[in-house]
């Protein structure tokens, strides 16, 4: 028994419903074999035609009732697992974009990705299945060996004998064969994250002209999930023929004892047929368990895998919302960010902003600029405080993220039209204020020469943009919001030089009379903004103005001499 499956809303009246069918049905079994057996022996007995034509005719009503319960019990399971899906799926996307991109590096945006589109449907299949299998294994034995006890208590004796040794087979068969669909699970995700990877850096490959030597990396993933996935379905195969060889087995027990009573005249016929026929339903349920786990197990480590997402802490979001407006101050007091194990990735910042300040936030690689953005933007959890006008705030808050524009390093860019894209954060925008974004960064006459112009599908799936084009994208999003407070995240690093600088015309007018924070690692950024921070292992090292720095002749400094071809 899942002990999560308890947890899930409804699903203690689920079990009820379907406990109850199947004691329904349970009888309708019991029924039919009577009947049956009643009719086989008024046909050996020479019985007249309309005797064992009513036999029949119950023996197959009962037969009609028993299978009607079956399919109502797998349509509650049915309607049951799609509710729990369908409410995992949107728990665990809204899950993601709560952690924020910081848990989606943990994680694997790969892994993510195949969790959503794949885990979720397995996770239903394994709800759809599990229920009506484990309800019946529970109450369709119990009931029968408990009928067969009023009727014959030896061969009552030998069903309750034969199941544990069956179930304990069917224990050792589940832990021998889960490592090796577990083996196969990670080859698979393996695959997959690859795939996703792949496909995220297709462009950049085909650039640095090494896509035809990727072929050998992905068939050789590929090949390592075709042999997990060999030997899984062979220990599958090998597993459901030992369950079906021992379950008969079992039933020729009872057919053999019950054999040698009929000729010794111990048993009557009617009653031994009814017991021979009730047998094989005796094990049923638990060869049934037993050939779908191999097609639930998947799905229960993916519904695992989701409930450890979903119970990663977030951040209260209690407090009131700090409304920012252009004169707004924003004052950082030993504000932190711990990482893996504890280990710190910023700690110690102090930083105050007053009204329509432009900060600028540089550094070398790993000294901590992005994790700063991503706090202020509200994607990872912060220690110490944040005082915004003078009142507290909760950059998690829903309230804070919808007062501010960021613009990442690499934007996402949807499966959708370039209008949809665009508005994707404005979504009441009216077409001509996409039309006038579109133009201020200069994407009007590359959409108007798409076929569908601004209704062409864009993203995967779409047309391929390119770097900058995807950046322009970004910056237009950014237009239509409006919003005081703005967050860029190196949004350059993978442009080329003169894309950069086209780039950099569009963005230097819209970061006048609003709050900025500029982190990149392209120190000429740096003469357009009103406040330099430098971060070196995730500590604020230095701050103050261009030529406040340049006169220190400090961290800052070193940072310029280091990058050649910038002017001093």
């Amino acid at each position: 028994m899942d002990k999560n499956l308890l947890q899930y809303d409804g699903s203690k009246r689920v079990l009820a419903i379907v406990g109850a069918l199947t004691v329904a049905q349970t009888v309708a079994i019991i029924t039919q074999a009577l009947f049956l057996a009643k009719a086989i022996t008024q046909m050996f007995h020479g019985a007249s035609f309309t005797d064992v034509s009513v036999s029949f005719a119950l023996f197959f009503l009962a037969h009609v009732i028993r299978h009607t319960l079956q399919w109502a019990k797998e349509r509650v399971s049915y309607r049951f697992a799609e509710r729990t899906a369908h409410a995992f799926r949107e728990q665990l996307v809204e899950q993601i974009f709560e952690l924020g991109p910081q848990a989606v590096g943990q994680h694997g945006s790969g892994n993510l990705v195949t969790l959503t589109i794949e885990g979720i449907p397995k996770f239903r299949k394994y709800l759809e299945l599990f229920i009506p299998r484990v309800t019946a294994m529970a109450v369709i034995p119990a009931i029968v060996v408990l009928f067969v006890f009023t009727k014959d208590i030896l061969s009552g004796a030998i069903l309750v004998i034969v199941l544990p040794v069956l179930i304990l087979f069917l224990i050792l068969i589940g832990i021998v064969s889960k490592r090796r669909i577990d083996d196969q699970m990670e080859t698979y995700r393996l695959l997959s994250r690859h795939f996703v990877d792949s496909l995220r850096g297709l462009v950049t490959l085909k650039y640095l002209g090494r896509s035809k030597s990727h072929e050998k990396a992905i068939e050789t993933v590929s090949n390592k999930y075709r042999i997990a996935t060999n030997r899984a379905l062979r220990y599958a195969f090998l597993s459901s023929f030992a369950l079906d060889f021992f379950a008969s087995l079992s039933v020729a027990i009872v057919a053999v004892e019950l054999g040698f009573r009929l000729i010794n005249g111990g048993v009557g016929l009617e009653m031994a047929l009814a017991v021979l026929i009730l047998a094989p339903e005796y094990f049923t349920p638990v060869r049934e368990l037993g050939n779908d786990f191999h097609a639930t197990v998947d799905g229960q480590d993916a519904g695992n895998e989701i409930r450890a997402i979903l119970a990663t802490p977030r951040t209260t979001n209690e407090g009131a919302v700090a409304q920012l407006h252009a004169a707004s101050s924003i004052a950082l007091q030993d504000v932190g960010v711990a990482g893996d194990e504890g280990r710190a990735i910023l700690q110690g910042i102090n930083l105050t902003t007053t009204g329509a300040q432009k900060i600028g936030i540089v550094g070398s690689s790993g000294a901590g600029k992005s994790t700063l953005i991503q706090a202020l933007a509200g994607f990872v959890p912060t220690t110490g405080q944040t005082v915004v006008d003078g009142a507290p705030a909760v950059f998690t808050q829903d309230g804070w993220r919808q007062q501010i524009s960021y613009v990442p390093q690499r934007p996402t860019i949807f499966s959708a039209s370039v209008l949809d894209n665009i508005r994707f954060y404005a979504p009441q925008a009216s077409e001509q204020a996409v039309i006038e974004a579109a133009k201020t960064v200069g994407l009007y006459a590359l959409i108007m020469r798409f076929p569908a112009q601004f209704n062409e599908v864009i993203g995967q799936g779409g047309r391929v943009l390119s770097g900058g084009e995807e950046q322009r994208i970004a910056l237009a999003r950014t237009l239509l919001q409006q919003q005081p407070l703005l967050l860029f995240d190196e949004p350059t690093a993978h442009l080329d030089i003169e894309t950069e600088h086209d780039i950099k015309e569009i963005i230097v007018p819209m970061l006048e009379g609003k709050t900025v924070f500029f982190a990149t690692h392209r120190l000429h950024w740096m003469q357009n903004m009103d406040y330099i921070v430098v971060l070196d292992q995730g500590q604020i090292v230095e701050q103050g103005t261009h030529d406040e720095l340049l006169a220190k002749k400090g961290a800052y400094v070193a940072l310029r001499q280091a990058q050649r071809g910038v002017s001093a």
